[in-house]
Order: C-alpha cells, then sequence, then structure tokens
C-alpha cells in the first residue's frame, strides 16, 4: 500500500515530551499501513535519542550530529515517503486519527490546497489563539499556519525549499506561507482538524525568542515586503522588537539580532499583488502605526 501521510516531529532535551507523542502517535495510528513516522533528533543529550532509537520497530529515528534547529526538520523530510506530510513538534499531536483522514479528504477534494492549517488546542481543550491563524471558530482561507500541526503536500513542501534552513528558529512558517501563494497553492484553515499542544509559547521569551524572532523576521521584510512601504516596516520592526527587548531586559540579544537582520545579503522577492494582500496582517504585525492605533483604543484588540 503506497503511503498516503508522513508525520515528521522534531525533537531536542525534551524526553518526557517526546515519549508522551510517540505514545500517542503509536495510539493513534495503530493498524494503519498508509502512514509513516519520522522522528528527528538534534543531538539531545537527555536520553531523547536513545529513547528514539528503542521505537525503531514502528517508527523511523533520525539522529542528527548537531543542533541545526529547524533544518533538522528538513532532514525528515528529504526521507517521508508519504504523498503528504503532518508537521508536528515533539510537545504535540494531533487529537485524533479523524484529524488525519479530514485533512487528507480535504487535500484530495480541492488540487489548489497546499496546507492544511490545523486549529491548536491545549490538553484542556482551549484554543492557543495566535494571530496566524482566522479568528473565527470556522473553516475558511488562511494567510498561514503554526508550526506545531500542519498539513502540506510533499511535492509542494520539496518544490518551495523546506524550511528556510538558516533561520534556526521562528518565523519560517511565514516563509513558507509565502513561497506556497507564490507557488499558486492556497492555505486553508479547518477547526476539525486538531493539533494538541502542550507547549506555551507565550513563556518562550528569553534569548533566542528575541534574537531569532528579531532577526528572521528583519530578513523576511528585507527579502518580502512591497517595495513602497519597506522603509517603514523595517523601522517599525526596529522599535517593536526594541520594546520587546526592553520588556524582557533581552538587549545584546536585541542587538545581535539588528546586525544579523539587516547586513546579511538577501535577495529581493517581489510578491504578486494578490499575496500581498493575503498577507496584510503580516505587514500590520509589523507596523509601528497599526500597534499604537491598537494601544490607543482606536483598533478593536
Amino acid at each position: 500500500m503506497p503511503l498516503e501521510l508522513s508525520i515528521v516531529f522534531l525533537n531536542f532535551n525534551r524526553l518526557n515530551e517526546t515519549r508522551f507523542t510517540c505514545e500517542r502517535l503509536k495510539e493513534i495510528i495503530d493498524q494503519r499501513q498508509d502512514i509513516e513516522v519520522i522522528a528527528v533528533d538534534n543531538q539531545s543529550t537527555d536520553g531523547t535519542a536513545q529513547y528514539l532509537t528503542s521505537q525503531n520497530h514502528w517508527l523511523t529515528a533520525l539522529l542528527l550530529d548537531s543542533n541545526d534547529g529547524i533544518a533538522g526538520y528538513n532532514i525528515g523530510f528529504e526521507q517521508a515517503k508519504g504523498e503528504v506530510i503532518l508537521v508536528l513538534d515533539d510537545d504535540s499531536c494531533p487529537q485524533s486519527i479523524a484529524t488525519l483522514d479530514i485533512a487528507l479528504q480535504l487535500l484530495k477534494q480541492d488540487s489548489k490546497v497546499g496546507i492544511i492549517a490545523c486549529d491548536i488546542l491545549t490538553p484542556s481543550g482551549e484554543r492557543q489563539n495566535l494571530w496566524h491563524l482566522p479568528n473565527q471558530n470556522q473553516p475558511e482561507p488562511s494567510m498561514s499556519f503554526i508550526g506545531c500541526g500542519f498539513f502540506i503536500r510533499r511535492d509542494l513542501f520539496k518544490q518551495i525549499g523546506w524550511y528556510p534552513a538558516s533561520f534556526f528558529l521562528y518565523q519560517n512558517e511565514i516563509t513558507v506561507s509565502l513561497k506556497t501563494y507564490e507557488a499558486g497553492f492556497n492555505i486553508y484553515f479547518s477547526p476539525k482538524c486538531i493539533a494538541i499542544h502542550r507547549g506555551n509559547p507565550a513563556q518562550r521569551a528569553g534569548y533566542r525568542r528575541i534574537f531569532y524572532g528579531t532577526r528572521n523576521t528583519l530578513w523576511i521584510l528585507r527579502e518580502y515586503a512591497p517595495s513602497i512601504r519597506k522603509s517603514y516596516l523595517i523601522f517599525s520592526r526596529l522599535v517593536i522588537g526594541f520594546i520587546m527587548a526592553l520588556r524582557h531586559q533581552q538587549f545584546k540579544a536585541y542587538w545581535d539580532a539588528v546586525k544579523a537582520g539587516l547586513f546579511k545579503p538577501l535577495p529581493k522577492t517581489t510578491l504578486s499583488p494578490e499575496t500581498v494582500k493575503i498577507f496584510n496582517l503580516f505587514w500590520q504585525q509589523n507596523s509601528l502605526f497599526y500597534h499604537l492605533k491598537k494601544f490607543t483604543g482606536f483598533l478593536k484588540p
């Protein structure tokens, strides 16, 4: 039987989370011969690699010699044999087998849909309301997706170059989304496709979040922002990043990010007018004027 789905997730020094995810995945896909699981380990030192090796009777464990960040995912994507890839974190998993079947059916029904964005819930059933997804809990087109739970056509993912390896962490979803729309595909949000995420993104405010979040956003704006707004959006992002650094006392991270974000040579990619419009929410998230209006009450939260 040909493989319909490859489930790929990345692991790094969170043995308990990896163990939970593996046990849940094994339970969900029990008896399914059309699904494979690939677990990539970014040189964990807490026993995660050894645990994954012990699970080789039902999953493929790929053990890397270094911590390559999200580039580690790309090793798993290259190995995937399914027509569709479900991307997870080591602390996320699909709610049930229904999520897999619904997503696969949606992709079969509409050849122009390249990505299915899952609804992301906490273990207690609360929605993790991140700005990447539609606010309404109903099926509809989406600008982007959340990296801890989405389905993507493998051929499309390969065509656009997988994850941007140089990002290491954060904002890789935006680049993949931009390239997906520019390749002529759509992203569709389905609240019936549910991923349970046990982590809390709001708690990740250390050096890495400030550095990679600021640097990678600057890279995206420099490469993809419309020319007429590029300088303004880059300036806005510098101010927004400084405010975040001030709030979390991460000035070195901010300064390192500014240097890396502004001076690396990058290509200039001109987006279609349709893609520019679709990503209006992303431009707003990096607009100082937009945030000032929102803060002063001129915009609804």
